[in-house]
C-alpha cells in the first residue's frame, strides 16, 4: 500500500520499533568547509582580480567574480539534493518505506514483514539495485547510495528480518 500520509510518523504507541534506518545522500564537504572553501576561493579571486586591475586589464575581474558564484551555486544546489531521505522501519506488523524528495514531497509504503524480500540484483558493472518485494510489488530504496552501502543495508536489512522472524518463533531460538 502507499500513502502520501505526513512523514516522518513514528510506529503506532503499541507496536515495538524493532529496526529503524535513515538513509541519506552522502555530502563529502561539510557546511563548515563549504564556507571556509567559498572564502578562500573569494580572497584568491578578489586577489587575481586585483592584480588584473592593476595591469589595466579590469574587466577580467568580473570574470573571477562569475567562477566564484558559478561554484558556489553548484554547492549549493548539491545541498539542495541532499534533503532527500528513506526511512526504513520494522515494527511489531509492519514494514515500512518512507521517502522523503528533495521537495518535501513524502510517501509510504506499507508491507507485512512476514513476506518481505529484501532483493539485490547486482549489474555486471559493479553496480546494484537494492529493492523491498512483496507480492508482486516492489520498490527501490537507497537508490543515491553507493554500490557498497547498498550491500551493507541489504545485509542489515535481511538480518533484521530473519531476526523479527526469529522472534515470532520461540522455537526456533532454542535450537
Amino acid at each position: 500500500m502507499i500513502s502520501s500520509a505526513s512523514c516522518t510518523s513514528p510506529p503506532r504507541s503499541g507496536d515495538r520499533l524493532f529496526f529503524e534506518r535513515v538513509l541519506l545522500p552522502h555530502r563529502s564537504l561539510g557546511l563548515r568547509n563549504f564556507r571556509l572553501l567559498m572564502g578562500v576561493l573569494g580572497l584568491v579571486s578578489l586577489a587575481a582580480g586585483i592584480g588584473f586591475v592593476a595591469i589595466g586589464a579590469w574587466p577580467v575581474i568580473g570574470f573571477f567574480g562569475l567562477d566564484v558564484g558559478f561554484v558556489y551555486v553548484a554547492f549549493r544546489l548539491s545541498y539542495r539534493s541532499a534533503r532527500q531521505s528513506e526511512t526504513i522501519r520494522l515494527a511489531d506488523d509492519a514494514f515500512t518505506v518512507e521517502w522523503v524528495s528533495v521537495r518535501g514531497e513524502c510517501r509510504n509504503w506499507h508491507f507485512q514483514p512476514f513476506w518481505v524480500r529484501i532483493v539485490l540484483e547486482e549489474r555486471g558493472d559493479a553496480s546494484n539495485c537494492l529493492l523491498v518485494a512483496s507480492h508482486g510489488r516492489s520498490v527501490v530504496i537507497g537508490d543515491f547510495l553507493a554500490p557498497g552501502t547498498r550491500r551493507e543495508v541489504a545485509a542489515s536489512l535481511r538480518d533484521a528480518l530473519a531476526r523479527w522472524r526469529n522472534s515470532l518463533n520461540p522455537a526456533a531460538l532454542r535450537d
